[in-house]
């Protein structure tokens, strides 16, 4: 025993020296690469636009050193590419931006933000060419805003309409065992539908439907006044699949050269009269956006006008990139509050919802903040149910046509196993000294007095949601309620509806929040400064990715998004004011 205890202590004694190794390694190159020259802009330059690596608005900051050392430089955010094209327009070097061969994981509203900084630059009389092998929609939707779109001869274009697919449990549920008790108020509360039907509701295909419709009209319009192509023109287009191929895409306008690549580049170089056989200037957007982030402030300027950025799912906890937590959110705002610099905030958010407790406190601290320097939320792709719930009291709202928010409802999920636990032989009993002393427990049926209590819980968090609502949008209950419910509704119905005040981008936010501030000059800070200790470095390390890496390259992308949504969905406790379902638009 004492040898085979020695051998796996030996063994023990490998694995941390190779792993502290490693990290000595990384820590080592990122403290070296952190001192790399600044980028240089060659004169007669063009930004390639490769958004593969960018997928949120923000790309976080960190006050450990070690954590802001290991993140320096490994991506930046879509506020930053915007900063980027921007300061393009007057950067002597700068020629052009080619988007090439571009895929992303950007949202809707996303790609309506910056396609608009791209018809921005463009009229400072520069130019956006575009080239592919292929085209989907949404990547399309955003090419299509270049002066020149070129297309592979056998390339793929898809243009055929919005549409959402729901998959049912209630079957599944039956005959395995599972079940997941439902606790909801708000018919339009479809996220929870799933397990108690077969097929869609009226009231969510309903909202579904009148969804995709608003955003297609969005799209559209888009296209329509890049391309001089008639809107009526381009759904004939989409019901009859008549640009399927590069050449009747070309038929249609939709592209306007059907070629390989290197004809495209012999293109930038007429134009950058470069000889045919010679390279010209490129730089990344990645590399030009840290440039610009790095020496466009103007430090002559005391005024500030903070952007905290809320995205992601919110749950209790600190947050970080990717989550929306109450301790680095509420800290942001007390932070901005007490800076005197600070004039004005902007809340930019891109989230489905989440947490309602995380919900309320986050809505807490914008009510304290406002009473003291004027709140501008931006929505992004999403800020639905929890979303809203922390956007309702700003002084103004500005979303994108294109932005899903509303979905103002209230659900509890729970799974139950005492069907599967019968079948397979498992019981289970509680003994209890008083009626409610025993926790729920999912091995036993649903007890019926559990479930009016939750209930309870549950309209009480729905009349709080709604009277914030009401409150923040000079709106009665009844008429919040009406327009409640758990529906979604894009940006443009929720202007009519008295959700949101403006169509607009974050830019637009940041002026209205000047304005309220009655301020001409500032420059912008961004929030939150996220707190991580030193276990969370060890996400950055590649040996920490092998799993996920592992489950995209055997099961493929799609199945790697269904078991995390599953998982999501696993670890979601207390009340949830969240969107009623996922939606991925194709």
């Amino acid at each position: 025993m004492r040898f085979l205890g020695n051998v796996l202590a030996t063994v023990m004694g490998l694995f941390v020296f190779l792993m502290l190794f490693v990290f000595g390694i990384v820590i080592i190159a990122a403290v070296f690469g952190s001192d790399s020259e600044e980028v240089a802009v060659q004169n007669n330059s063009v930004i390639e636009l490769n958004l593969e690596h960018i997928k949120d608005d923000y790309a976080g900051k960190y006050k450990d050193p070690w954590m802001a050392i290991l993140s320096e430089g490994e991506k930046v955010g879509l506020s930053d590419v915007l900063n980027a094209i921007e300061e393009a327009k007057t950067d002597n070097d700068i020629k052009g931006i080619s988007i090439l061969n571009d895929a992303s994981e950007l949202g809707m509203a996303q790609r309506k933000t910056l396609r608009d900084a791209l018809e921005s630059f463009k009229e400072s009389g520069k130019f956006v060419m575009a080239y592919a092998n292929s085209y989907s929609q949404k990547e399309y939707y955003l090419n299509s805003v270049a002066n020149t779109i070129y297309l592979n001869p056998v390339g793929d274009f898809d243009f055929k309409g919005l549409s959402a697919e729901i998959m049912f449990f209630k079957d599944f549920q039956e005959k395995t065992g599972v079940k997941m008790e439902v606790i909801r108020h708000g018919k339009y509360k479809s996220a929870v539908e799933p397990f108690l039907e077969n097929k869609m509701s009226e009231a969510n295909r309903e909202q579904t439907s009148a969804l995709l419709n608003s955003i297609w009209s969005s799209v559209t319009a888009d296209i329509s006044k890049s391309r001089k192509v008639s809107v009526a023109r381009l759904n004939e287009i989409s019901d009859g699949l008549l640009a399927r191929t590069p050449e009747m895409a070309k038929a249609e306008k939709l592209v306007d050269v059907v070629a390989y690549e290197d004809v495209y580049h012999d293109a930038i170089r007429k134009m950058l009269k470069v000889d045919k056989d010679e390279e010209y200037n490129k730089i990344s957007i990645l590399d030009y956006a840290q440039k610009v982030a790095t020496t466009s402030e103007s430090t002559d300027v005391k005024n500030k006008i903070a952007i905290i950025y809320a995205q992601g799912e919110i749950k209790s906890g600190e947050g970080d990139v990717n989550t929306i937590g109450e301790g680095s959110m509420r800290r942001s705002l007390i932070e901005a509050r007490k800076d005197k610099d600070v004039k004005a905030i902007v809340l930019r958010i891109d989230s489905p919802g989440g947490n309602a407790l995380t919900s309320d406190l986050i809505w807490r601290e914008i009510e304290i903040t406002k009473k003291v320097k004027p709140i501008v939320v931006s929505m992004g792709n999403y800020a639905a149910s929890g979303g809203y719930y922390i956007a309702c009291n700003a002084n103004k709202i500005f979303a994108e046509n294109n932005t899903i928010t509303g979905s103002i409802g209230v659900f509890g999920i729970l799974p139950n196993f005492n069907q599967l636990a019968t079948k397979i032989g498992l019981h289970s009993e509680q003994v209890k000294t008083n009626g409610n002393a025993a926790e729920y427990s999912p091995f036993l049926p649903l007890d019926e007095n559990f479930k009016a209590v939750t209930l309870e819980g549950v309209e009480h968090i729905y009349k709080t949601f709604v009277t914030h609502v009401a409150q923040g949008r000079k709106m009665s209950f009844a008429q919040v309620d009406s327009i409640g419910q758990g529906r979604v509704w894009s940006g443009s119905e929720a202007v009519k509806i008295g959700l949101v005040d403006k169509i607009g981008n974050m830019n637009d936010a940041i002026k209205a929040a000047a304005s309220l501030a009655k301020i001409k000059s500032y420059n912008t800070q961004n929030f939150p400064e996220f707190e991580k200790n030193i276990g969370d470095i060890l996400e950055h390390l590649p040996f920490a990715k092998s799993k996920e890496n592992f489950i995209k390259e055997e099961f493929g992308i799609e199945a790697y998004k269904v078991m995390q949504q599953i998982k999501r969905v696993q670890s979601r406790k207390g009340m949830q004011t969240i969107m009623p379902y996922e939606i991925s638009i194709q």
